[in-house]
């Protein structure tokens, strides 16, 4: 059943999928409203096939500094993607005017720091990274159990329990039009060569300046002729039930049923290592995209860039790092 009534400044949606959902009063160009959901189970997840391609020119450039990686992108990727707006995400694809510095020799701090969502935590309007192609990771979501973003059960785009409209490369189009990541960007990783028996190309960077990986990487980080292996996670499963409300066993629907587990896979809290690479035979700190959760890590090693708004060109949007500031 589903119920959608417009008007000019409101939207209300009463049921959708069998889940409860209320909007709140929206004004023209304001954030979209808090959905009030109450499913506590895993769903099937659902994607859209990537075979749309988009009317726009990919505009990427990293360039090299002495201490910086400086980055202009217009956010469009050179693959198909799947058909937007959908049924399931009412967004259009638009080019961004993404402009910002990373730095080249990151400092880690004390503690990892979290990835920002809705909730609070974490520094504020900072996605995870910027893949080769200029698409950003962003694996977090604004969808909340009852909408309650103080109690920070927050729903995970891949769980399938809240559809969020993704397609085959698990990713989908923000309010302002930004086509991002929240899980495997499927065609970009096979373009880019990453595949079972080989260490990872680079996929891209996190808005600390370290690099990203995805899913394969030494047996011994620090030893290149060690062999190669699929990495794994440190996250696990929390066993039980969680606390009511949301109630529901830990299946995964939301990011608080996993925790951290030292040891217990071959990554750390920020799904990261020190390992030697191609591109740093020196060795790096360095992110790995990963099969289980995270997928694209949570945490960072050092302190973020605050990527500051985000839009079409003609609201054109700049970066600043840590120690820039406008």
């Amino acid at each position: 059943m589903k119920f959608i009534a417009r008007f000019a400044s409101f939207l209300l949606i009463i049921i959708l999928d069998g889940n409860l959902v209320w909007a709140q009063e929206r004004r023209p160009g304001g954030r979209p409203p808090v959905r009030k959901h109450t499913v506590t189970e895993k769903g099937v997840l659902t994607l859209i096939p990537a075979e749309d391609k988009l009317p726009y020119k990919q505009q990427k450039k990293f360039t090299e500094s002495k201490s910086e990686l400086q980055v202009e992108s217009n956010a469009i990727p050179r693959h198909k993607i799947g058909k937007f707006p959908s049924a399931r995400n009412p967004n259009k694809v638009r080019e961004q005017s993404f402009k910002f510095s990373l730095p080249l020799d990151p400092k880690p701090a004390k503690e990892p720091i979290p990835l920002h969502n809705d909730s609070g935590r974490g520094p504020p309007n900072t996605p995870f990274g910027i893949a080769l192609n200029g698409v950003l990771f962003d694996p977090g979501t604004a969808e909340f159990y009852m909408g309650d973003r103080r109690a920070d059960w927050n729903y995970e785009a891949l769980s399938g329990s809240v559809l969020l409209g993704l397609d085959a490369n698990h990713g989908h189009v923000q309010p302002n039009g930004s086509y991002h990541y929240h899980g495997l960007p499927a065609r970009l990783l096979k373009k880019l060569g990453v595949k079972a028996g080989e260490h990872s190309p680079l996929v891209g960077y996190a808005m600390d300046g370290f690099p990203i990986y995805a899913l394969y990487g030494h047996k011994n980080p620090k030893d290149p002729e060690s062999g190669i292996k699929k990495l794994s996670s440190s996250f696990r499963l929390k066993k039980g039930n969680r606390p009511d409300p949301p109630g529901g066993k830990y299946d995964g629907t939301f990011s608080k049923d996993f925790e951290y587990k030292e040891g217990s896979g071959d990554l750390d809290q920020c799904n990261g290592r020190f390992t030697i690479t191609q591109d740093f035979p020196d060795g790096t700190y360095a992110y790995f995209l990963t099969e289980d959760w995270p997928v694209i890590p949570r945490y960072f090693k050092a302190e973020p860039l605050r990527l500051r708004g985000g839009g079409p060109p003609r609201h054109r949007v700049g970066g600043y790092g840590p120690n820039r500031r406008p």
